[in-house]
C-alpha cells in the first residue's frame, strides 16, 4: 500500500514538474536543459509526497490542485542541492546517480539553474489553487523554511562554519533542524493550510514534520558512512572527509538510529488527533528511517 502511494506520488509530483517548468526547447535552452537536468535525474519526491498527504489527511481526499504545490516545493530542494554541490561548497560531482549541475553545464549555468528553478517555485506558488489568505500563508512558511533565520540557507552556512570544528550538540541540532528539517516541516504544513487544516491542525503538522526531518537527516548521516556510493547516488563518506558536524561523529551509528526511532515514534504520536486518517503519514515517517536497512 506504502509502496503503491509513493509511486503514485512520484507520479503526479513528475507530471506537475513537467507541466510547469519551461521545455527544454525553450530559449534559452542552456539554462532550461540545465534545470531539467537535475529535477528529473530521480529522487523520492519526499517533500511533494509529504504535502500531498497531509492534505488529504487534513481534508480527506487529495485537494485539487495541491501537486502544483508539491512541484514548488520540489523545485526548491532540487536548487539547492545543486548549489550545494558547487565546487565552492561540498564541491560533489554525483548526485542522484548522475554527473551534478556544474559538471553537466559548468559553474555559471549551475548557479543560474538553481537561481531559476527557486525563481520558478515562487512563479508557481504564487498562482496555485487555493484562497487568497491560504495562499500567502503557504508562500510565507516556505519562504521562512528556506532562509537564513532557522532556515535551509542559514543551516547550510551553520554547516559550512562548523566543518573542522568539534561538534557539539546545539550547533548539531541547530544545522539539521534549519538544513533539512525546516522545508520538510514547510511541506507537511504548507499542504495542510492548502487543505484548510485549522490551527491546531497545522500545530500538530509542523511538529510532525520537524520530528521527521530531524529523523530523515540523522539517518542521511549514518547511510552517508555505512554505504557506497553506488547504493547512495551520490558521493559517499563526504561528511567524514569534511569533518562535519554530524549524530554519527558525536554519539555514534546505534545510538544515532536509535535517535532517529525514537522521534518518528514522537511524530506518529502527534497526529493522534487525525484517528485513521494518518496512516499514510504515519507509514512515510517510518520509511524515512528504514531506508537504513
Amino acid at each position: 500500500m506504502l509502496q503503491q502511494i509513493l509511486e503514485q506520488g512520484i507520479k503526479r509530483a513528475d507530471e506537475a514538474l513537467e507541466r510547469l517548468l519551461p521545455p527544454p526547447t525553450q530559449h534559452p535552452v542552456s539554462i532550461h536543459k540545465a534545470m531539467r537536468h537535475s529535477v528529473f535525474a530521480g529522487g523520492k519526491r519526499l517533500r511533494p509526497i509529504l504535502c500531498m498527504e497531509a492534505g488529504r489527511m487534513v481534508g480527506g481526499s487529495l485537494p485539487r490542485g495541491i501537486e502544483e504545490v508539491g512541484a514548488a516545493l520540489e523545485m526548491l530542494h532540487t536548487y539547492s542541492l545543486i548549489h550545494d554541490d558547487l565546487p565552492a561548497l561540498d564541491n560533489d560531482d554525483l548526485r542522484r546517480g548522475r554527473p551534478t549541475c556544474h559538471k553537466a553545464f559548468g559553474e555559471a549555468i549551475a548557479i543560474l539553474a538553481g537561481d531559476a528553478l527557486q525563481t520558478q517555485a515562487y512563479e508557481v506558488l504564487a498562482s496555485v489553487r487555493c484562497s487568497a489568505e491560504a495562499r500567502v500563508r503557504i508562500i510565507a512558511e516556505i519562504a521562512r523554511a528556506t532562509g537564513t533565520v532557522d532556515g535551509m540557507i542559514g543551516g547550510q552556512v551553520a554547516d559550512l562554519e562548523a566543518e573542522h570544528t568539534k561538534p557539539d550538540l546545539p550547533m548539531l541540532e541547530y544545522i539539521h533542524r534549519s538544513k533539512t528539517a525546516a522545508l520538510i516541516t514547510a511541506s507537511v504544513v504548507s499542504g495542510g493550510i492548502y487543505a484548510k487544516a485549522n490551527d491546531a491542525q497545522v500545530a500538530a503538522l509542523r511538529t510532525f514534520g520537524q520530528s521527521i526531518g530531524l529523523a530523515f537527516q540523522i539517518v542521511d548521516d549514518v547511510l552517508d558512512v555505512t554505504q557506497t556510493s553506488e547504493q547512495l547516488g551520490k558521493t559517499a563518506g563526504k561528511d567524514k572527509a569534511a569533518e562535519k558536524v554530524t549524530y554519527p561523529a558525536l554519539f555514534g551509528i546505534e545510538e544515532s538510529l536509535k535517535k532517529a526511532d525514537a522521534l518518528v515514534s514522537a511524530a506518529c504520536d502527534s497526529l493522534v488527533e487525525f484517528g485513521e486518517r494518518s496512516g499514510t503519514l504515519q507509514g512515510l515517517a517510518h520509511f524515512l528511517v528504514e531506508r537504513k536497512k
